[in-house]
């Protein structure tokens, strides 16, 4: 199924998608992304992972509604300086809670400057994974044509906003206790 973002029902139809365990391809505040809910009921991660033919070991960005959403999976506060770039194009990296992950496992979070795809999220009641749209280890694509044209067939649903020629992807940094570690220069500098 393919809507247009500017579509009356697009957030409840995207949301409704991502909740029910399917694979989306949405806008972002960056370039597309394949989505789906992050939720033990469904394995809708691994389907991503097979589609763009990722490697598991490489985990995906999980984007909240809101920079408040990041208290609820990790104790370690981020500085002002980071968190004022919120919402927009800016991934931090933090540890998880013990109670959520005693292996002190790190997961991406963002959250995104784009507020019809942070009302999705909120609908959703979970985040979501992000990862950009291209076969693994290819260039990332632009074009509404060329996403439906390779990836129409195995996604439940595109929601197209127009092309994305030249988007740059999110700046990724990780906290290493006080520390601040920019792991990939992207859409903002640090």
């Amino acid at each position: 199924m393919i809507c247009a973002k500017s579509d009356q029902d697009s957030i409840r139809i995207a949301a409704d998608c991502l909740a029910s365990g399917g694979v989306a391809i949405l806008p972002t505040d960056t370039v597309y992304g394949f989505s789906s809910v992050v939720s033990e009921k469904f394995n809708s991660g691994e389907k991503i992972y097979r589609i763009k033919g990722r490697n598991e070991n490489k985990p995906m960005i999980q984007l909240i509604s809101s920079p408040d959403d990041l208290k609820v999976y990790t104790d370690l506060v981020p500085p002002a300086s980071l968190l004022e770039k919120w919402p927009g194009p800016l991934t931090i990296i933090v540890p998880l809670k013990s109670s959520l992950s005693p292996e002190n496992a790190t997961v991406a979070f963002r959250c995104p400057g784009d507020f019809w795809l942070r009302e999705v999220i909120a609908r959703c009641g979970f985040p979501i994974y992000s990862t950009s749209v291209n076969r693994s280890g290819e260039k990332v694509l632009e074009t509404v044509d060329e996403i439906v044209a390779e990836f129409g067939r195995e996604v439940d649903l595109i929601v197209s906003d127009g092309d994305r020629h030249g988007s740059v992807p999110s700046t990724i940094v990780r906290m290493d206790g006080s520390d601040v570690v920019v792991v990939r220069e992207g859409a903002i500098k640090i």
